[in-house]
């Protein structure tokens, strides 16, 4: 990262909103460049990723490079791939999973970090908070008509369920996903890609 770049982030770690993860020794999870083709938007760090400073280091990032169809140094490549998930911090857990990305997070940093990406020709969604923020009302009454709906978004949004493990009985219910979505995602990625 430079310039401008460098500029956010260091406002990301010095904001008072985010002492309580400074304290924590944890740094803002997110992978930017000025050079990044994709935008991939997830909801926030796990856990093992926040720990291991390094965004989808879990079997959903594995299960999420398969679908994209790329390799690993692909993807953690950031002038092909801005990771830039609704918040940058592990959020802690919750009753049933982790908590949700903190509201306004995305408002107040996204927007001036994609001002700073300008050969970005593709954004990935991942999962309903990414896709109820950058679809708005464009995005269906729920996550799978969104997903499913896909084409209405295509050439430049992608709009994808979550990779995680314990959507398995989903994809079992949903075999269109794998079999519709996947390649066209693919085939998305590669051409974006092509463009580099």
């Amino acid at each position: 990262m430079t310039g401008n770049l460098d500029l956010i982030r260091a406002e990301i770690i010095a904001d008072p909103a985010n002492a309580w993860a400074a304290e924590l020794g944890w740094e803002p999870l997110y992978s930017v460049s000025e050079g990044a083709r994709i935008v991939l938007v997830g909801q926030a760090p796990g856990r093992k990723a926040q720990e291991s400073r390094k965004p989808w280091n879990d079997a959903s990032g594995v299960k999420l490079r398969t679908w994209l169809g790329v390799t690993d140094e692909q993807f953690y490549d950031p002038d092909l791939f801005a990771i830039l998930p609704m918040d940058f911090y592990y959020p802690g857990k919750g009753a049933s999973g982790d908590l949700p990305p903190r509201k306004g997070f995305a408002e107040r940093w996204h927007t001036r970090i994609l001002a700073e990406l300008p050969h970005r020709s593709l954004t990935v969604l991942v999962g309903s908070y990414a896709q109820k923020y950058y679809l708005g009302g464009r995005a269906k009454k729920s996550l799978t008509e969104t997903v499913r709906a896909y084409q209405e978004y295509l050439p430049e949004t992608v709009p994808l369920v979550h990779p995680s493990p314990l959507n398995f009985r989903w994809q079992a219910k949903n075999p269109w996903f794998e079999a519709d979505v996947v390649p066209a995602l693919r085939a998305a990625v590669a051409g974006a890609l092509a463009d580099t």
